[in-house]
């Protein structure tokens, strides 16, 4: 029987790389529900669309075509945009995008029509809160603000982007700060959500601590 898993956890700590590898190990279906969000922040951003202004960004949504293969390209209206919406500037926007309700309860919906067969795994930062309230599993992901820095420039230079670490570092902060005290669904662990630190294991390790703690739920 299949269940529904859902990871959240601030930014950079390890949340779509874990639940990429996860899927693939259960042979299950993947979501990345910030990049929904990132993809409405890219197109904002590209359409010169103020960030405040809520009614202009429901207008537009409908418009997007957002899809996602199983090699975890990101499409958006035909256009590979997997590299684009991982930019530092669409990340802070893709933040802002999210603290509007409407924009939320848009996508969410979205979301929850895509899961409601199970066999999804499904990040993000209100998937065990909000999204799916009713997965059998909930996981909350943590890392140090340092680790979670380190990880953000080597992910940016693997790419050949140019990154300053006190930047990037200022950056995790500040989205910590707007993600955690957001009025529309904030960032906090679910009740009924494990908690995994992952400082100090590598993909593998939690990965492996996940299944074991699926063939337990399963059992």
């Amino acid at each position: 029987m299949k269940i529904n898993i859902a990871i959240d956890g601030p930014s950079a700590a390890g949340k779509s790389t874990i639940a990429k590898k996860l899927a693939k190990e259960l042979q299950y279906a993947y979501l990345d529900t910030g990049a929904m969000y990132r993809c409405v922040a890219y197109q904002a951003l590209t359409s010169h669309l103020p960030l405040d202004n809520e009614e202009e960004l429901l207008h537009m949504i409908p418009t997007l075509q957002m899809q996602f293969d199983i090699h975890n390209h990101v499409f958006l209206n035909g256009e590979d945009v997997t590299d684009a919406i991982r930019d530092n500037e669409v990340s802070m926007a893709a933040s802002a995008i999210s603290t509007h309700q409407k924009v939320r309860e848009f996508l969410v919906h979205k979301q929850q029509c895509m899961a409601k067969d199970k066999g999804f795994v499904m990040d993000g930062r209100d998937i065990g809160t909000v999204v799916l309230k009713d997965a059998e599993l909930k996981l909350y992901l943590i890392a140090s603000v340092e680790e979670r820095s380190n990880r953000r420039i080597k992910e940016y230079l693997s790419k050949g982007i140019q990154a300053d670490y006190k930047s990037i570092y200022e950056d995790i902060i500040k989205r910590d700060f707007q993600d955690m005290n957001r009025e529309v669904s904030p960032l906090r662990k679910a009740d009924d959500a494990i908690e995994i630190d992952t400082s100090y294991m590598n993909v593998d390790e939690v990965v492996t601590y996940i299944l074991e703690l699926i063939s337990k739920r399963k059992g």
